[in-house]
């Protein structure tokens, strides 16, 4: 949808375009919707006081605010409406999976799965909604049967409406924009590595709100994407209180080197009012079926960065029909506690101190829609070191929900 559309056309304006092109291995640079892009996988001067000038600012960016909204709505209203010949229909989508984690000894097993709802309405309007159900089982003083609650969460629940292939206005719960691992890479048949990064619950989770979206082509050699949001509500990561914010993310993708880099800011608009800062960078070589990524976050609970690349073995001359299936992936990553005690640190779902770790995971395609996983990694902190490990099975699943074809 609202899609960055001259280096491919991952989701026009179109329903027709659910399951559009889409290339092998990612989405630099795109901005379909999450249910959406989930099924996309499927096909593979002089000085002057600040409060001043923040005042001459702040009553001019409402006029500018509006303008470019109109601008953009108005983008495509001159030209002819072409009627689809075919009509969209609801699908069901997600992913499922079982791992067992070993974390410094202690195991736990963790079945979970994450349904996607797509139900279009028209040509212009998208209802869309993510669940996620996840077990959490141990065993007791570590003797005896496995036993554990099975956390509930609802991503997001969100309309969308297309105004133009320029811009998207989204209304409800919809995944905070900050960075690219919330959005892009978090459910379990896309991830490289099952982990989640450390620096992970740093401004991101849910919204509840409005955001505006989309993206739109520079020049020949670059395209640029965006995203801004006001929350009334925000829910963190491990249920924390409710927060008021505001923020955007901005990037710029080259088609050429197929390379991504953008950076994302938050605003607390209660409470210290404090700020958030990200960046990201995402690079798909031409010639090598390898994925480079990174992120950085700051704010107050802390800051880190992690760096992360897989490369899918299609290229290695030997046993070329087992090594085709298999993707190697590794990442380092760092995290350096903020302004926030060890407590608060933990409910927020960070380490509650500095924590350095490096993770070295296989991932086999046993065929189109499942996947077997396994990891290791070893953290090291004040805490002690540990190792992790991380076995399981990935799937994911689609399922149209009416009839295809022309209307």
């Amino acid at each position: 949808m609202s899609a960055v559309v001259e280096w491919g056309p991952f989701c026009t304006g179109d329903w027709k375009d659910y399951l559009g092109y889409v290339p092998r291995y990612g989405w630099i640079g795109d901005n379909c919707h999450h249910g959406v892009r989930e099924v996309c996988e499927l096909k593979s001067g002089t000085r002057r006081s600040p409060l001043r000038r923040w005042g001459q600012l702040s009553s001019r960016v409402p006029c500018l605010f509006i303008s470019f909204l109109l601008a953009l709505l108005g983008a495509e209203t001159t030209g002819a409406q072409t009627p689809d010949p075919e009509k969209p229909v609801p699908i069901l989508s997600g992913s499922a999976g079982y791992f067992t984690n070993v974390t410094g000894g202690q195991a736990q097993l963790n079945p979970k799965t994450s349904p996607v709802l797509l139900l279009p309405i028209g040509d212009r309007w998208l209802i869309e909604s993510r669940g996620e159900f996840e077990g959490d089982f141990r065993r007791t003083g570590g003797t005896g049967a496995y036993a554990g609650p099975v956390n509930k969460h609802l991503d997001y629940f969100e309309l969308d409406y297309i105004a133009n292939r320029y811009l998207t206005v989204t209304t409800g719960r919809f995944l905070t924009p900050f960075g690219i691992f919330n959005e892009r890479l978090y459910p379990i048949w896309i991830r490289s590595l099952q982990p989640d990064p450390l620096i992970f619950p740093i401004a991101t989770g849910s919204s509840d709100g409005a955001m505006l979206r989309g993206g739109f082509r520079l020049d020949a050699k670059a395209n640029m994407n965006y995203a801004a949001y006001v929350s009334v509500t925000s829910i963190g990561l491990g249920g924390v209180e409710s927060q008021r914010l505001a923020g955007g993310r901005v990037g710029f993708f080259l088609p050429g080197p197929r390379i991504e880099a953008g950076a994302s800011w938050q605003k607390l608009l209660q409470d210290e009012r404090s700020n958030a800062f990200g960046f990201h960078f995402a690079w798909q070589p031409v010639r090598l079926p390898l994925n480079l990524r990174s992120e950085y976050a700051r704010s107050f609970q802390g800051s880190g960065y992690w760096i992360e690349g897989a490369y899918r073995l299609t290229q290695v001359s030997f046993w070329q029909k087992a090594m085709r299936h298999m993707e190697i992936a590794a990442r380092a990553q760092q995290f350096f506690i903020g302004q926030i005690s060890y407590n608060d640190a933990q409910q927020y779902g960070l380490p509650g101190v500095s924590t350095r770790e490096g993770d070295l995971g296989l991932n086999y395609y046993l065929h189109d829609g499942l996947k077997v996983a396994a990891s290791y990694g070893r953290q090291f902190s004040s805490d002690g070191n540990l190792n992790l490990w991380t076995v399981g099975l990935a799937y994911r699943f689609a399922f149209p929900l009416g009839r295809l074809g022309a209307q």
